[in-house]
This record gives C-alpha cells, sequence and structure tokens, in this order.
C-alpha cells in the first residue's frame, strides 16, 4: 500500500474527502492506497498527484514521501483506526442497500480487460448453463412432478428469480428424455388483468389452446357446449395414446380471476378417476395476493392449489453461482472478483430490513456494472471499493 494511506488515517482523514477534492471515483482513491495503480495516461496520474499533495498542504504533509509504496499494518493496529468507508457506508439510504440495476451490458472495453469473450449472464443457450441451487431444484422437481402426474401448482418468484429459465428447462428436459408429457401454453403476449390494459385471458383461449395443440386439425367448433365437449375428447384421446397433458402458462399474475375458477374446473375433467390435465400456473408475487386464503372469489381453487416460491439465493451461494457462469465462458472467478467484492454484492442486495434481492438477474447486472468500472479505471481485479462505486 501507498505511504499515503496511514497518513490520512493518523490525520482522521476521510478517502471519500480525498477523492471530493481530487474529482476522482472513490474506487480509484482506494485502488491507489491499497495496490498502487495510478491513472493509466501520464498527465491523469500527474494531475492527480498534484491534487493530493495540495489536499495535504494544510496539514503539513504535502510531500512526495506519502508515494512511496509500504507494508500493511498488522492487522491488529489497523483495528485500532476507524476506517474511512465506515461513514460512507452509514449515509447510505436503505434504497441504495436495497437496489436494483438497469439491465447492463459488457462493454467491449471489459471484455478486453478481463478476456471475456462473451457475456457470461446472457441468455442461456443449453441446459448446462443452467445454475442449480437447492431451491431452483425443488421447484424444478415440484413442476416435473406436476407435469407427469397430475396435480395444479402455482410458483412464484420475483422479477429475475429464474421462474421462465425452470420453464423452459422443463420443456426441454421433456424434449430430451422423449417423455409422454404434452405442454400446453397459451400465448400470453398481451394478456392484462382488464381489457383496459390489455387483451383479457379468458377461459375460451385456454380452450383453443387445447384444441391447437393436442387436436391441430381439428376445426374449433363455436358454440360453448361443443367447444368444451371437443375439448374433453381430445383430452381423453391424448390419455388413451399414452400421454399426459400439462396447460402451462406463465404471467399468471396477469390472468383474471374468473379464467382462475375457469382453470380449476378444466382440471376436474376426467376419465372416470383419472385426471385429464394438470396445470401450473408461473407469476410474480401479485400471484401469491391473487390465490390468497383470504380473497373469497378464488377459495375454490385455493383449496386445490399448491403454491411453491422461488426464493432468493442464500448470501453463501453467491460466489458459486457467479463461479458457475464465468465457467461457462471459460473463465475463473478469481480473475474476475474477489472474496471482498462477492461479500460486499450480498451486502448490496439485501436492505436493512433483511429483505433479499440475490437473484440471478440482479447478481449479475451488479457484476457487470463492476466489470466495467473496473476496465475504466484500469483495475485488474473487482474488489469491494469497485462494488461500492456501482450505483
Amino acid at each position: 500500500m501507498l505511504a499515503l494511506k496511514k497518513t490520512l488515517n493518523e490525520l482522521g482523514l476521510l478517502q471519500t474527502a480525498l477523492a471530493i477534492h481530487c474529482n476522482v471515483s472513490d474506487a480509484t482513491i482506494a485502488q491507489l492506497l491499497n495496490h498502487g495503480l495510478w491513472p493509466k495516461t501520464e498527465a491523469k496520474a500527474k494531475t492527480l498527484r498534484e491534487k493530493i499533495l495540495e489536499f495535504l498542504a494544510p496539514y503539513n504533509s504535502a510531500n512526495d514521501a506519502v508515494f512511496d509504496v509500504v507494508e500493511a499494518e498488522p492487522m491488529k493496529h489497523l483495528q485500532a483506526v476507524p476506517k474511512p468507508i465506515v461513514p460512507k457506508a452509514d449515509n447510505k439510504s436503505e434504497e441504495d442497500d436495497h437496489m436494483l440495476l438497469r439491465r447492463q451490458s459488457l462493454k467491449p472495453e471489459a471484455k478486453r480487460h478481463f478476456g471475456v469473450m462473451r457475456d457470461p449472464f446472457a441468455d442461456l443457450t443449453c441446459a448446462e448453463d443452467m445454475w442449480v441451487s437447492p431451491d431452483i431444484r425443488y421447484v424444478r422437481e415440484c413442476m416435473f412432478t406436476t407435469a407427469k402426474h397430475g396435480g395444479f401448482l402455482a410458483v412464484v418468484g420475483e422479477s429475475g428469480s429464474g421462474k421462465s429459465i425452470i420453464a423452459t428447462d422443463l420443456e426441454q428436459r421433456i424434449h430430451d428424455e422423449n417423455l409422454p408429457i404434452t405442454l400446453i401454453k397459451p400465448y400470453v403476449l398481451a394478456a392484462e388483468e382488464t381489457e383496459s390494459r390489455g387483451t383479457m385471458l379468458k377461459s375460451a383461449h385456454v380452450a383453443e389452446s387445447i384444441l391447437r395443440t393436442l387436436a391441430p386439425n381439428s376445426p374449433v367448433r363455436i358454440g360453448p357446449e361443443a367447444r368444451f365437449r371437443q375439448i374433453h375428447n381430445a383430452l381423453i384421446e391424448s390419455h388413451k395414446s399414452g400421454y399426459s397433458n400439462c396447460i402451462l402458462i406463465e404471467e399468471a399474475h396477469s390472468m383474471p380471476i374468473t379464467t382462475l375458477r375457469h382453470l380449476k374446473r378444466i382440471l376436474e375433467l376426467r376419465i372416470g378417476f383419472t385426471p385429464l390435465v394438470s396445470v401450473i400456473l408461473i407469476g410474480q408475487p401479485e400471484l401469491k395476493i391473487k390465490l390468497s386464503e383470504r380473497n373469497a372469489d378464488v377459495r375454490e381453487v385455493v383449496q386445490r392449489c399448491e403454491m411453491v416460491t422461488l426464493n432468493p439465493m442464500r448470501p453463501e451461494l453467491v460466489e458459486e453461482f457467479l463461479s458457475h457462469r464465468f465457467a461457462r465462458v471459460g473463465v475463473k472467478l478469481e480473475n474476475i472478483i474477489d472474496q471482498t467484492g462477492i461479500t460486499r454484492i450480498a451486502q448490496r442486495l439485501v436492505s436493512r430490513a433483511q429483505e433479499s434481492q440475490l437473484y440471478p438477474l440482479a447478481i449479475g447486472n451488479f457484476v457487470l456494472a463492476a466489470m466495467n468500472i473496473a476496465a475504466n479505471i484500469g483495475v485488474p481485479v473487482i474488489d469491494e471499493s469497485i462494488i461500492d462505486e456501482v450505483v
């Protein structure tokens, strides 16, 4: 580290104050103090050196000795010195601690800087790209069991938690293993809860989707009685052929209450005691509210629907997740981010109220933003000071 760090501690001066005076980021000052990393261009390095001496002048410490490289002080001694970055963390609002980022993209400079040829957090291209946590594994098996053996399942998770990936994985698994399961997926591209906001997904649309999947060459009957009898017969024929039928609806939080009730009645179509179709709903937390046991309008649905929640990952799993994603693009995690950076990501994505946003999409956006910052200032490996610069 530089002797400058010791000088700042002895004078009780904050790294943040120095960064403001020099008109640079906290990360630039942190990398200079801890690792002796100066700006890439000679002109910028000279300007920074002059600004630092100017900052120290009122304290009679403006001499070139502060730029000497010295050994880090023993940990015991350092603990007795107040850490300059603590006040910065205390001044952060709860909103800053519990933040989500817009979609980030890896800049060409960052790809070149870290030797990463493609975005490690891009859309998955195969099953091997998928990272499976214990919670994801449980939800994944619940969906597979429902599709194969029947039932009524609702999967609830925040945006970016991996719901759509698990649904895609189910479809791919059925295809790869050549399983006798037919997935019926109504289109929800414009689906909304009310007509004023979009197109309501009605039971007639679900019925049409069933017929288009199971009997694509048969014309859809016009009358409701004839149409639903046609659906029943199509499900019976599919069952006799040895297939299990599963209706899979994504963005289910946008479904109207009436359609939820009608799904329960479609679920009751049987041949003897054998159910002909299962239902899997996938949606955001609004679906959980809609299927509340306190909502009398859906009591017949709630009593028959199993609900599973896709929870955020535990902080100790963040490193495993990142290792997997970077390994898929042929890069070792230790060449990208150190342990302090990983720990800081977990801290930033858990609010003071212990509300966690440790979902794959949020973590990926954080790391990509940090990689862009690190490449911009020439830091070889991301640490906690770089993560603190992500806004």
